[in-house]
């Protein structure tokens, strides 16, 4: 599998700036040599966007808005991969996905992000990290396009 481009971003704990991450995401596909099948980046544009309104959301409901999010992707030939690191005190993913109903109930409030990112992944998870940041993995694989 090669490596095609890496790229980070940073931005603020604010919902206004969701359509920066996007501008800044879609730069992967635009830009791409090799093209992404289109079903998976609009499936790792969704995961995107969970994991980002989530860290604003819960991870960051009590921070101050020039709390900084930090995003990476890296798009290889065959898989994208997807980093989010919030600063919030972090939670037990893997345990609530084993106590949440597969089903996702369509009128509930919340918890269907977590649900649609871990069915979209390949590998799904969320850790805390020795610097005091938690980290969102997303990694989604697929086929590679042939252009010829």
């Amino acid at each position: 599998m090669k490596l095609i481009q890496k790229r980070r971003f940073q931005t603020r704990t604010d919902l206004k700036d969701l359509d920066k991450v996007l501008a800044w995401f879609d730069q992967f596909q635009s830009l791409a040599r090799y093209p992404i099948p289109e079903n998976v980046w609009l499936q790792c544009q969704l995961a995107l966007v969970e994991g980002f309104t989530n860290a604003v959301r819960h991870a960051h409901h009590s921070l101050a808005i020039e709390t900084p999010i930090e995003i990476e992707v890296i798009v290889f030939s065959e898989a994208l991969e997807i980093y989010i690191w919030d600063r919030g005190p972090g939670f037990d993913v893997q345990s609530w996905l084993r106590k949440t109903p597969k089903v996702i109930d369509k009128d509930s409030e919340g918890g269907r992000g977590l649900r649609l990112m871990e069915r979209i992944a390949d590998r799904f998870t969320y850790t805390s990290e020795a610097n005091g940041k938690n980290c969102l993995y997303i990694r989604k694989s697929y086929r590679p396009i042939d252009l010829e």
